[in-house]
This record gives structure tokens, C-alpha cells and sequence, in this order.
């Protein structure tokens, strides 16, 4: 792929190692900017060549520290859309705050349509995100939002393991269509937890829905943060009889603590995530994929005004 002249390619402090790669894909340099703090801790940016009339497309996950990263990313549009760029696309690999996507409680924010009004307020005209937590947020933009999946890119690796008597899990009814997915493609049979959940890290599994006796579960979800579904889901698994052969599959490696802790489970095998946050540990289960070309061809067709649905498998 060769993007053209009038498409530049810009990040912040979150995911650069990501960014290059996506530039490498598309054959060309990241634009130079400069992005760092003032004394008090304020944001600074600094856009180092002209973007008027260009095609601008801002790589950076809102991962930890989560604040930080969204305020980088909201200055680095305010200030393209300030210098007269012809359209400004957040693609943002992990999309923060988007477990806040509904009320659960009395007096509750909505934070995921907070995130969405501000990154319009910043002069976003585009969106380019992975796997959100919830579908629907993609409503609470009144842009474009170009909601891209790392199924394939997970599917492919799985396929490469094995599939002798597996089964893929849901880890619970939101994922369900997800998973539905995944285990047509891998052509194997799906099962589903039913959790229940009693604060916003702790979950109980009280029922599993499908056959999973004598398989090897594969656990696919759209991020790992405590491990907490993913150890309990395990169990109940295993007290039905399924192989203690467990695979987990996630986009976002969020991986906040005991997570890591909680995946040295001897009945774990394995554990596929992807780089839309950076992975700077080392843990002889994780393995992680890169979702930079999926993004470069998201970005290329988005400039030449072709399809983004054709990137994907039915």
C-alpha cells in the first residue's frame, strides 16, 4: 500500500510503536509533531510541519494513565483542525472509558458519551476504533465511526493451534454475538457463561449455557483488565469437565493488577491479545499480535474512499 502525499500520520505518547508500524504498512513517515508536558503537567503540542489541506489521522489508544492519553489526543486534533486540516481522524485502537457506556445505578455518568461529545468539541470528523466494549457507543458519535474488529486477526492465529474438540466461550450475553462469530469461523461449537456481578471488579459465574465437557474451552473476550471473568469462568468450566486446555483471546490487554497473576492458572495454555495498548511485560503465556496492518488498510481505504466492511471475513 502507498497512501498518498496529502495523508499524514501523527501520535501521541500511548502507542508509537504501534503508529510506526502503521506508517511502515502504508510506506510513509509519522508526521513530525511534538508532543510533552509543561512544568505544571499541562499538555504541549507542537505540530512540526504544515497539515493545511491534508488528510490527517491521529494514532493513539486512551489506555493507561487513561486521563493523560485523552487529553493528548483531544490537543493534537485541536490543534490539526486549528491549522487547517482538510478532515481529522481519531483512530483510536482502544477506546477508553467505553465500560461506561449506560447508567447502572441512580446518579451515574454516562462517561463513554462524555469522551464522544469532547473528541467532537476537539474537531474530530472521523472515528477509527477496535472491538468496543459495546457496540452502541459507536451512536453516541455524531460522526463516522469506522468500528473495526480483531476476530480475524485472532481467528487466524487460533487456527494455527488447533482445533481437535474445542469450543469457543462467551464470557458472558454481551459477547455473545462476538463469539457467535468466532466459533463459526473456527467451525467449532459455542458455550456461554451467565455472571452475575456485584461491583465493577468482581463477578460470580452462576451458570453455563452449552456443552463443555471433555473440550478444550477458548475463551474470547474484547479485553482483559483483573482477569477476574476470565479465572472464574475457568473454574465453572472445569467443574463441568472441560479439559483443563484452556486458550483466552482478547483484543485489549488492559492487564491491571492481579491480572497477570490470575493467568499463570496451570489449566491456561495460552493467552492472545493484540498491541492496541502496548504490552511491555514478559509472561511466557502471552502472545501478542499486531493489529497495524488491519489498521493501515482501514486508513488507506478511508483516504481513497473504499469500503471498510470488505477488511473482514462475513
Amino acid at each position: 500500500m502507498r497512501a498518498g502525499d496529502d495523508v499524514k500520520l501523527f501520535t501521541g505518547s500511548a502507542t508509537p510503536v504501534l503508529a510506526a508500524a502503521v506508517a511502515k504498512h502504508l510506506g510513509l513517515e509519522l508526521a513530525r509533531c511534538e508532543v510533552g508536558q509543561f512544568p505544571d503537567g499541562e499538555t504541549r503540542i507542537g505540530v512540526g510541519e504544515s497539515v493545511r489541506g491534508g488528510d490527517c489521522f491521529v494514532i493513539q489508544s486512551t489506555c493507561a494513565p487513561v486521563n493523560h492519553n485523552l487529553m493528548e489526543l483531544l490537543v493534537l486534533c485541536d490543534a490539526l483542525r486549528r491549522a487547517s486540516a482538510w478532515r481529522v481522524t481519531a483512530v483510536i485502537p482502544y477506546f477508553g472509558y467505553a465500560r461506561q457506556d449506560k447508567k447502572v445505578q441512580a446518579r451515574e455518568p454516562i462517561t463513554a458519551k462524555l469522551v464522544a461529545n469532547v473528541l467532537e468539541t476537539a474537531g474530530v470528523d472521523r472515528v477509527i476504533t477496535i472491538d468496543l466494549h459495546a457496540g452502541q457507543i459507536q451512536g453516541f458519535f455524531d460522526v463516522p465511526v469506522d468500528h473495526l474488529t480483531a476476530l480475524d486477526i485472532l481467528g487466524n492465529h487460533l487456527r494455527n493451534t488447533g482445533l481437535d474438540e474445542s469450543v469457543v466461550i462467551s464470557p458472558d450475553v454481551g459477547r455473545a454475538t462476538e463469539a457467535r462469530r468466532l466459533a463459526n469461523y473456527l467451525g467449532v461449537p459455542l458455550a456461554m457463561l451467565y455472571k452475575r456481578r456485584s461491583s465493577p471488579t468482581e463477578i460470580s459465574v452462576t451458570h453455563v449455557i452449552g456443552e463443555v465437557e471433555g473440550l478444550r474451552p477458548i475463551m474470547i473476550d474484547d479485553m482483559i483488565s483483573t482477569a477476574g471473568t476470565m479465572r472464574r469462568g475457568i473454574d465453572a468450566l472445569l467443574r463441568l469437565g472441560a479439559r483443563p486446555d484452556v486458550r483466552v483471546a482478547a483484543t485489549h490487554a488492559v492487564f491491571t493488577p492481579p491480572a497477570l497473576e490470575r493467568l499463570t492458572n496451570a489449566s491456561i495454555s495460552g493467552v492472545i491479545v493484540t498491541d492496541t495498548i502496548p504490552f511491555h511485560g514478559q509472561h511466557e503465556r502471552v502472545h501478542v499480535l499486531s493489529v497495524a496492518p488491519l489498521l493501515a488498510k482501514a486508513i488507506f481505504n478511508v483516504h481513497h474512499n473504499d469500503s471498510v466492511s470488505s477488511l473482514f471475513s462475513s
